[in-house]
């Protein structure tokens, strides 16, 4: 290896190719971070979920059922105003979860 020009091609040629390796592991990485953070997102609603119907299933047994109709409809109304107000709550829980997370992704937190 005398001559100069030989030698910087081979230097040159053993940095890409571990530059090449590093940003293969760097996106592998990445890739696998981003897989992991999925799958624990797709868990939490999975749990999210069953624990909603299972709250769902309780204040269903919890409600005795009765025949006039005039105590059942101001009953379903009731409820409803409930349901909204769970349902707003929940909305506003999302909205904190969305700014949260988006702060995580940009590193602000």
């Amino acid at each position: 290896m005398s001559d100069p020009l030989i030698h910087a091609f081979f230097v040159g040629r053993a940095v890409a190719e571990a530059l090449n390796e590093e940003l293969e592991k760097s996106v592998t990485n990445a890739f696998s971070e981003l897989g992991k953070f999925d799958a624990e997102q797709r868990e939490r609603l999975r749990q999210f979920t069953i624990a909603v119907m299972e709250r769902a299933n309780q204040a269903t047994a919890a409600v005795p059922t009765q025949g006039t109709s005039g105590s059942t409809t101001s009953r379903y109304s009731s409820a409803s105003l409930d349901l909204q107000a769970t349902i707003d709550e929940l909305r506003a829980e999302i909205a904190q979860l969305r700014v949260q997370l988006q702060r995580y992704r940009t590193g602000s937190l």
